[in-house]
């Protein structure tokens, strides 16, 4: 359907070479999106390129820290002045940190703030001063369950994740006038890397499958759906809102 139809668009994922980040961008390729892949690790976000290459996509590769502003900056005003638009940001990169929060070192919650949060902020900013000028532009940004629910041992990272929610309706609040279309995607519990200690625990795992209704673990490739339609124009009077994808877990006591 056109209306899904991503070509002619490029795409910008950060925390791309993996997990869910290289599971979108795929997604976002075979809806026609041209892709721009970061991530810190040159050599792994080189090898994520190459596979979907092979797959057919077209595929740039964008290494930068995305908790450094400056580097955010730089690598995305070099990319629009060298290349052209960013037409869709997907900010994905993230990290967790599994501790009682009473021995949850201080250290440990600045990082997970400048990885899940500050870094949203930050490219977020620096991709929409870009799309301002011209009028348009999705941003998506990576929530999750933790926007809502809590559970023992993250509450730094339910607290990261409560904040890229309430950041997405600023950006909507603040950049709707300019065009854009700020949203966000909150996945449930998915096999991923970032979740293989919970994955590999028959004891977590059975315990899931009972608190979810769909009584599974989600697949990376169910969440492609939810990021397609908010890249597009099937979603232009959609702003500030977070889709979650889990398996009914949120609507469940």
């Amino acid at each position: 359907m056109k209306l899904f139809d991503l070509s002619g668009r490029t795409a910008l994922v950060t925390g791309s070479s993996m997990g869910i980040g290289f599971a979108l961008a795929r997604g976002l390729a075979q809806a026609g999106a041209t892709l721009v892949l970061n991530a810190r690790n040159a050599a792994r976000l080189e090898e994520a390129a190459e596979t979907l290459r092979a797959e057919g996509a077209k595929v740039a590769v964008l290494p930068f820290d995305v908790t450094d502003p400056k580097a955010a900056q730089d690598a995305i005003n070099g990319y629009e002045t060298d290349h052209g638009a960013l037409d869709i940001l997907v900010n994905n990169a993230g990290m967790q940190h599994r501790t009682p929060l009473e021995d949850f070192p201080p250290d440990m919650f600045e990082t997970l703030m400048r990885t899940n949060v500050n870094s949203v902020f930050y490219v977020g900013q620096a991709v929409a001063r870009h799309m301002i000028k011209r009028g348009h532009g999705k941003i998506i940004n990576i929530a999750s369950v933790q926007t809502a629910l809590a559970r023992p041992g993250i509450a730094p990272y339910t607290t990261t994740k409560g904040a890229v929610a309430n950041l997405t309706k600023g950006m909507a609040t603040d950049w709707a006038k300019y065009g854009l279309n700020c949203n966000a995607i909150a996945p449930g519990y998915f096999d991923t890397p970032l979740n293989a200690a919970l994955v590999a625990d028959p004891e977590f795992s059975a315990w899931l499958e009972k608190r979810t209704p769909a009584g599974r673990w989600g697949k990376v490739e169910e969440l492609v759906g939810a990021c397609v339609f908010l890249s597009s124009d099937a979603a232009s009077f959609v702003n500030g809102h977070t889709l979650f994808v889990d398996g009914g877990i949120t609507a469940s006591l």
